[in-house]
C-alpha cells in the first residue's frame, strides 16, 4: 500500500445549515479507506454505548430497551456503515454487544467488517479481571467473540494492550490463530509507537485504535501521524467524549467547539468528529449511541467541512490554548 502521510483533508468553502435535509446523509459522505483488504466508509459505530443507558462497562449497568438497541444497529447498516467496532467484554445485565449485532444483522453482507478486540476480561458479574494475556486465553476470547456473533472467523481482532510491555508473545498468538483461519485480519489497541513496530515484525497490522480527539496527548497525534506515514488506519475511540471516556460526554466544551457548532447550525460532537475525520485521510471514526436521532447525528458529521479559520480554531483549543466554556 502506498504511504500516506497524515495531513489535514483540504478544507471546504463553509456551508450554512439552514435546516435539516428530506434525506438523512449517509456513512457514504465521509469517504472510504482500505481496512485490511476492503474499503470501509470513515464513519463506523461503535458498540460500547448500546448494551445499556448510562455509563458504560459497569456492573450496574443499566440494560438498554433490546427492540431499540436493535432498531440502532440495523439503522446504521441502512445508512451506508460498514464498520461496526465491538468486543465479548461490551455487556450490561441482560444485553450483549455481539449478541445484539447477532441478532439484528445476520447473515451479514459481503461488505460488512466487524472489528472486535481482545484482552481485556469481565466476570459474569460486570467485574474487571485480569487481562488475557498467554495464548490459551487470547483462543478463548476469541471463541467467545466467534460464538456470539455467529461466525466461523472473525473479520477484524484488535489486540487491547495496557502498558509498554512487549506484545510479541500475546500478538504472536492472535497471529497464529489467523493462519488457522479463524481470525482475518489484525490490528492493535492503546498502543505505543514502539509496540506498533513490534507487532508488524510478527504480522500485518491493519489498524491501530488509540485514545483520540480534540485535546488529545502529542504522543497521540505521533500515534496519528506515523499510520498515515504506514498507510494504517487510525481508528479514535472517545473521539466525543473525550475525558468523559466510558461515562460519555459532559456538558463542558472548549469555547471554540461550542462557537464553530453555533456557527454552523450543528451539534458539538459533530464538530468533533468532523475535526477528527480531517486529520488525515486514514482516520476511521467509530462513535456510538443506543439512540437513533444521535445515530444519524454522528453519520451527518461526515459531510461536515471544516473551513481552515474553523480548523485553526479548534486547532487552539486542540492545545489547549483557548479556555474552556
Amino acid at each position: 500500500m502506498t504511504s500516506q502521510i497524515a495531513t489535514p483533508v483540504p478544507a471546504a468553502p463553509a456551508t450554512p445549515v439552514t435546516a435539516a435535509p428530506a434525506t438523512p446523509v449517509t456513512a457514504a459522505a465521509a469517504g472510504t479507506w482500505p481496512l485490511g483488504d476492503r474499503a470501509v466508509h470513515r464513519i463506523g459505530f461503535g458498540t460500547m454505548r448500546l448494551p445499556q443507558t448510562g455509563p458504560a462497562l459497569t456492573p450496574d449497568a443499566v440494560p438498554r430497551d433490546r427492540e431499540q438497541a436493535l432498531r440502532v444497529l440495523r439503522r446504521a447498516v441502512e445508512l451506508g456503515v460498514n464498520h461496526i467496532d465491538t468486543a465479548a467484554f461490551y455487556f450490561s445485565p441482560l444485553r450483549s454487544a455481539n449478541e445484539l449485532i447477532n441478532r439484528a444483522l445476520a447473515p451479514y453482507g459481503d461488505d460488512l467488517v466487524i472489528a472486535t478486540k481482545v484482552g481485556p476480561a469481565r466476570g459474569l458479574d460486570g467485574r474487571w479481571e485480569d487481562h488475557a494475556r498467554t495464548p490459551e486465553g487470547l483462543r478463548a476470547q476469541v471463541e467467545q467473540n466467534l460464538r456470539e456473533l455467529g461466525r466461523d472467523h472473525l473479520d477484524l481482532v484488535n489486540l487491547r494492550v495496557v502498558g509498554t510491555d512487549s506484545v510479541a508473545e500475546r500478538f504472536g498468538a492472535l497471529a497464529e490463530l489467523r493462519q488457522a483461519g479463524l481470525i482475518r485480519d489484525l490490528g492493535v489497541s492503546n498502543v505505543h509507537p514502539d509496540q506498533i513496530a513490534e507487532a508488524r515484525t510478527i504480522a500485518p497490522v491493519v489498524c491501530v485504535q488509540n485514545p483520540y480527539g480534540i485535546g488529545a496527548s502529542a504522543e497521540q497525534d505521533e500515534v496519528l501521524r506515523l499510520c498515515g506515514e504506514l498507510g494504517i488506519a487510525f481508528v479514535p475511540f472517545y473521539a466525543i467524549a473525550g475525558a468523559g471516556r466510558e461515562g460519555g460526554a459532559g456538558t463542558s466544551e472548549p469555547t471554540a467547539v461550542r462557537t464553530v457548532a453555533e456557527a454552523r447550525g450543528v451539534s458539538t460532537a459533530q464538530v468533533r468528529l468532523a475535526w477528527t475525520l480531517q486529520r488525515g485521510p486514514h482516520v476511521l471514526a467509530i462513535p456510538g449511541t443506543g439512540d437513533v436521532a444521535h445515530l444519524e447525528d454522528n453519520i451527518a458529521a461526515g459531510a461536515l467541512r471544516l473551513t481552515a479559520e474553523e480548523l485553526a480554531l479548534l486547532g487552539q483549543a486542540h492545545r489547549g490554548e483557548s479556555a474552556t466554556g
